[in-house]
């Protein structure tokens, strides 16, 4: 049940949209050789890269384990010419890379006194399936230390990459992710939206059913659909009937139709082509071009080698009139099992 504790809803906090601005994004440096068996080392150009172009708007916190990592991690930094006076490392021991999961969840209000405050969710490494997690499960109290936050405790298990927000009260979410019972079993679905509703304050929550191929998180909301404004949302499909990902998607494709915003409004829906698919040793590995980063500046949008690429550049460039969209090769990262989005977590602007 909930906690009698005020609730961030109740002291006048929200979680803001991806799109409005940022202080900084956080990442926790790869060093987790599990993660991407045989090419950890491959992983680093690419991921250096999307530093870079973070850093061209807004500052870049980096979660390493100790003071050798930082040294390492800013030798590399240095080969490519990332402006170092926009990245701040961090000793925070983590046992894993996806900081949209392990990570703080920032929330805002309008208010002088604690403008800003932290939601540390509780993590089991996707239901239990890469233990130890201890080191991840603590990050977003240390980081609330560090920066002097709040910090909200809901005793759940909650992951980023599970909840897209619009920032105008709406948060997406999937089924087959939330409701999976190696999260929280003894929560029904009810329960679950209302801890949405306090902890994030939003109004409405909104289901799709399914997650893509590979994706060993049951399904996060971040490779399938995306809010880019506040009525309009990016969902990838599949043209190829033969995939094991048409009607999955053709399902949540359906149900997004059927929505409703609070306004009554039915969502914008933009259809975002599926890379090629890509395969390493036999496996089905979760590439989506939904797993973007919005930037102050960018939008980073994780590519694959193929001719899908373009298109979905393309299409999200559309979405983001604002912002430069970037492609960065993500073949090698993918192997990891999540891209950009799943690396990072946005600290917003009070």
């Amino acid at each position: 049940m909930l906690s009698s504790s005020p609730t961030p809803r109740s002291l006048g906090y929200y979680f803001p949209a991806e799109f409005a601005k940022q202080d900084a994004t956080w990442l926790s440096w790869p060093h987790k050789e599990a993660s991407w068996p045989g090419k950890l080392d491959s992983i680093y150009p690419s991921y250096i890269e999307f530093i870079k172009v973070l850093t061209k708007s807004q500052r870049v916190c980096i979660n390493v384990v100790d003071a050798a990592m930082q040294a390492t991690a800013t030798q590399m930094m240095q080969v490519l010419n990332v402006d170092l006076s926009r990245v701040q490392f961090y000793i925070h021991p983590t046992n894993d890379a996806w900081c949209r999961d392990h990570g703080p969840s920032f929330l805002i209000r309008n208010n002088t006194d604690a403008p800003k405050a932290i939601i540390d969710w509780n993590i089991n490494a996707w239901g239990g399936k890469y233990p130890p997690y201890d080191l991840d499960d603590v990050i977003p109290t240390l980081i609330g230390k560090a920066l002097n936050l709040p910090v909200f405790y809901p005793n759940i298990i909650m992951e980023g990459g599970s909840v897209d927000f619009n920032g105008a009260g709406t948060v997406l979410t999937s089924k087959c992710c939330l409701l999976n019972p190696n999260r929280n079993p003894e929560l029904s679905q009810d329960q679950i939206e209302r801890y949405l509703c306090n902890y994030y304050n939003v109004d409405q929550v909104l289901w799709v059913s399914e997650g893509i191929v590979g994706d060993d998180t049951d399904g996060h909301i971040d490779d399938t659909v995306r809010f880019v404004n506040e009525d309009t949302v990016v969902t990838v499909v599949d043209q190829n009937k033969q995939s094991e990902n048409y009607e999955l998607l053709q399902q949540n494709l359906k149900e997004l139709k059927a929505m409703r915003l609070l306004n009554d409004k039915q969502l914008n829906i933009v259809e975002l082509p599926m890379p090629a698919d890509v395969i390493h040793e036999d496996q089905m590995l979760p590439a989506s071009y939904a797993n973007f980063y919005i930037s102050n500046a960018h939008v980073v949008v994780p590519t694959y080698r193929c001719d899908q690429d373009d298109q979905a550049m393309r299409l999200i460039q559309e979405c983001f009139p604002t912002r430069e969209v970037v492609g960065i090769d993500s073949t090698d990262i993918i192997w990891g099992l999540g891209s950009f989005h799943c690396l990072s977590q946005q600290e917003p602007s009070c």
